[in-house]
């Protein structure tokens, strides 16, 4: 039976399949660490309460990046070079979704739009990451291998969500409600359009590592579509939404460590 589980069991169970998920994961994280770390650093002065929280955020996706190198030295395995097409963070700045980085790479500090538009991209692309963390929480929290990474990750991403929410949700009492609302909604269509594109490839090339069978391929396929075409129609709704989380202050605190992956 064709199922998320097994599907991924196939990749987890397969070294090169394995060796490219982890490599396509830890690039994103690394770079989203990099983006995060630079805001962080280029927060306006009138929003500067805000830097740590940013920082902490861009800490955590550089330790989830350090995480997925870790799984890799456990089984004897080195990253490969990420393909173009599968790497989520560079297509969604390709496509114009969130903070340029020349933006980034320069000196000059953040405008308060700015902070807005990075806090709303990132309530879309967390949104994902939380959802994908959450299925892998659900079938392998106790896996021998990946299990404890997979909570740890999965718990951070919750509180990157609860984060997002809480201050896309402050700067909308301040009066950016109407520009919060039409970024979401930007950032969510293309993220949708990425990630359609990205799991395309990413399916490829899995396919070919593990031989997987034309008619598997095709379903997946199919799979990916309808998925697309949900989200497209009706989905993209929950990505967009703004309600005060249960967990208040999310990333007020330092970032947890790797020490137990080392």
């Amino acid at each position: 039976m064709l199922s998320a589980r097994s599907v991924f069991e196939e990749i987890l169970d397969n070294d090169e399949s394995f060796r490219l998920f982890c490599s396509i994961a830890a690039s994103g994280e690394a770079q989203g660490g990099w983006e995060n770390g630079r805001i962080a650093a280029l927060v306006p002065a009138a929003e500067r309460g805000l830097a740590p929280r940013v920082a902490r955020h861009g800490a955590d996706e550089d330790k989830h990046g350090r995480i997925f190198n870790a799984l890799l030295k456990k089984r004897g395995l080195r990253p490969v070079e990420v393909p173009h097409d599968t790497d989520y963070t560079m297509l969604l700045e390709k496509h114009g979704i969130g903070l340029a980085h020349d933006k980034l790479k320069a000196d000059k500090p953040l405008s308060v739009q700015d902070v807005v538009t990075y806090l709303a991209h990132s309530r879309v692309t967390e949104q994902r990451a939380s959802e994908q963390m959450r299925l892998l929480l659900k079938h392998f929290a106790d896996h021998p291998d990946i299990g404890r990474a997979v909570r740890m990750i999965s718990n951070d991403e919750d509180n990157h969500l609860a984060y997002c929410h809480e201050e896309l949700l402050r700067f909308a009492y301040a009066g950016h409600g109407r520009a919060i609302q039409r970024t979401l909604r930007d950032c969510a269509h293309a993220e949708i359009r990425v990630y359609r594109d990205v799991s395309f490839a990413v399916m490829e090339r899995m396919g070919r590592i593990l031989h997987w069978p034309h008619a598997k391929r095709q379903l997946l396929t199919a799979g990916i579509h309808a998925m697309y075409g949900y989200e497209r129609a009706v989905g993209w709704r929950r990505m967009v939404s703004l309600e005060m989380p249960d967990r208040r202050d999310a990333l007020g605190g330092p970032a947890t460590t790797t020490t137990e992956f080392a």
